[in-house]
């Protein structure tokens, strides 16, 4: 493999296999998360066995969209040039309602960050990833703040 960057970089690869359902869950606004057939634990990040069981058949499983803010920050900065135009950023991962040890790194969305609290109750939106200077557009599930 080349050291090169893919021209459409930093969007995700959304045909590379161990991802590309939860992309296509994603595009028909799914969030889809792979379950343990043998004993029904979440797993994520898409592993070839599970952590719990040991079992390597997964199902992936739609997921109600709901969970709680684990940890943010506020980019203010780019740190690479695609990112100049998003600036400010609210990065975070989300513990999913169903399984809080399912955390998605995400982004949070249409809320003032200083009103962002742990443990705050968030709902996934989906959303286009879009940089400059790149045509193609990935849908994305971030979040935003969930009514109590």
């Amino acid at each position: 493999m080349s050291g090169a960057m893919r021209a459409d970089f930093p969007l995700p690869d959304i045909d590379w296999e161990p991802t590309r359902a939860f992309w296509a869950g994603a595009a028909r606004h799914e969030l889809l998360i792979p379950r343990c057939d043998g004993c029904a634990a979440y797993t994520w990040y898409p592993r070839e066995r599970c952590r719990t069981c040991r079992n390597q058949s997964f199902t992936w499983t739609a997921m109600s969209g709901r969970g709680r803010l684990f940890s943010w920050a506020v980019v203010t900065r780019a740190f690479i040039p695609q990112f100049e135009g998003k600036v400010p950023f609210v990065p975070a991962l989300v513990a999913l309602d169903e399984d809080p040890a399912v955390r998605l790194v995400t982004e949070i969305v249409d809320c003032d960050p200083d009103d962002l609290r742990f443990d705050m109750p968030v709902r996934v939106v989906y959303r286009p990833l879009e940089f400059e200077g790149i045509t193609r557009r990935v849908i994305a599930p971030k979040f935003t703040r969930a009514a109590p």
